[in-house]
């Protein structure tokens, strides 16, 4: 009896027992520990956020303070005042063409608003087109849309903490929005689904976007009032690329600057130009604008949408002694990277890269005079409407001549030395407002450090 007795109070406390739920054994114990701090320390994702991006949040010094994906949209902003309405419920939902759906128990229940201490995180809103970053600092009242509040700006570790993160993030071709400021421009880009837009459409590759341009440079002397139509100088060329914002953080906690940070634009190039004619003689370089591009794509951080800000302007860019008279052309390709990284002994640092390769070059050079022409792009990346990097690439090819030289790739008849160049600049500048990732305020702008590159073509000197 009393081993039955045993048993039968071993099988009572075997089924008086809870069941044990799918994956609990995983929840707790060293290994359940070992697994959490794992997790805490593998970095966000970052990758191109969904359209339908919802807004983050975090209450830095909070319990539980750590971004969160929240219900809470921007209804609009004032710039100028800095105040914004902040609906609970991530405002109209417009999808839905039928009558509202009964709510449910859990929706009748107040939604969650915003509080003196939100650090919100918004991709693009009325107001607001390239994103808000913001701290709420006082609540003004209700509103038919939603919570009125006066904000301040914020910074990215109040939301990220001390999470990581790195990524790179193709921007897509159909994300820019393009200003077209000669009369002779056109934009091809293509996209999945055998899409194509413009003449070149159909041979640009995914991902690339391609403008093609013409322009007349007529040429003035000094003391005159126009000058022979036969002299002026013609170009024309292209420009595709594929353009990705890198990003990099690596968080030390809310209050405190990050380990390290990186923020920067990079992608692959290809150009190809061709002067003709005689440019007019400048003692500076005659840059003329032809494109203007802008795109505010979102990254996702995790769950904090980071809104970039990509500025490009192609241009045109001619200099000469206006004495020589050219037919040139050459195509190069490559990709360059340009951008800002810090950490916490050295700062904020440059970085700046291009490797780029020429085709064989096509050229007429009638009497002496030196000209070069570059076909670039200066590109601007920021964070939430504040510019934190500009860089400019201009390939070029510069021809120099003290007689006569005619000829096509490789095979030239001269009378005098002569000799022809292709090459790169890369330069641009790290901005303050990089502080925006919570790093230490810099007095003034970092020059980005200016790579140049330069090789011979061809000349009466090249084997």
């Amino acid at each position: 009896m009393p081993a039955l007795a045993t048993t039968a109070l071993l099988l009572a406390a075997g089924c008086s027992s809870p069941p044990s739920r799918p994956g609990s054994g995983a929840t707790t114990g060293p290994r359940a520990e070992a697994a959490a701090a794992t997790a805490a320390e593998r970095p966000l994702a970052v990758a191109a956020a969904p359209e339908d991006t919802a807004t983050a949040t975090a209450r830095p010094g909070a319990t539980g303070a750590q971004a969160q994906r929240t219900k809470l949209s921007v209804s609009s902003y004032d710039s100028s005042t800095r105040r914004a309405v902040i609906s609970p419920d991530g405002g109209a939902d417009t999808r839905s063409p039928g009558p509202s759906a009964s709510p449910s128990p859990s929706a009748s229940q107040s939604p969650r608003r915003t509080a003196v201490g939100d650090v919100i995180a918004s991709a693009p809103a009325p107001g607001a087109p390239h994103g808000l970053l913001a701290e709420v600092t006082k609540v003004i009242g209700e509103t038919a849309e939603g919570t009125e509040v006066q904000t301040e700006p914020a910074q990215l570790n109040a939301l990220l903490g001390d999470d990581t993160a790195k990524g790179s993030v193709p921007v897509a071709p159909a994300a820019f929005a393009v200003d077209e400021l000669l009369p002779d421009v056109d934009v091809s880009w293509s996209k999945t689904g055998d899409v194509h837009v413009g003449p070149e459409g159909a041979t640009v590759p995914l991902g690339s976007l391609r403008l093609d341009v013409r322009a007349d440079l007529p040429t003035t002397r000094a003391g005159t009032a126009s000058a022979s139509t036969s002299a002026a100088a013609s170009v024309s060329g292209f420009v595709q690329i594929a353009p990705r914002v890198d990003f990099r953080y690596g968080g030390e906690g809310a209050a405190a600057a990050p380990a390290s940070a990186y923020l920067g634009v990079s992608g692959d190039w290809s150009s190809g130009w061709a002067l003709t004619g005689r440019a007019d003689a400048s003692a500076t370089p005659a840059r003329i604008p032809f494109a203007t591009l802008h795109a505010d794509p979102v990254l996702q951080v995790g769950p904090v949408p980071v809104v970039v800000n990509l500025d490009l302007t192609c241009y045109l860019q001619v200099s000469g002694d206006g004495r020589i008279t050219v037919d040139v052309e050459q195509q190069v390709k490559g990709d360059f990277t340009a951008g800002g990284t810090f950490g916490p002994s050295q700062g904020w640092t440059p970085v700046s890269s291009s490797d780029m390769t020429s085709t064989p070059v096509r050229t007429s050079v009638t009497t002496a005079g030196s000209v070069k022409a570059a076909l670039g792009a200066e590109a601007s990346v920021g964070l939430y409407g504040t510019v934190g990097v500009v860089a400019d690439l201009a390939p070029y090819v510069r021809g120099e001549a003290t007689g006569t030289i005619t000829g096509t790739d490789d095979r030239f008849e001269a009378d005098g030395s002569w000799a022809v160049y292709g090459g790169v600049d890369l330069t641009g500048t790290l901005r303050l407002q990089l502080t925006i990732f919570g790093t230490p305020v810099f007095r003034r702008d970092i020059p980005l450090g200016a790579l140049h590159r330069e090789w011979p073509l061809a000349g009466s000197d090249t084997p």
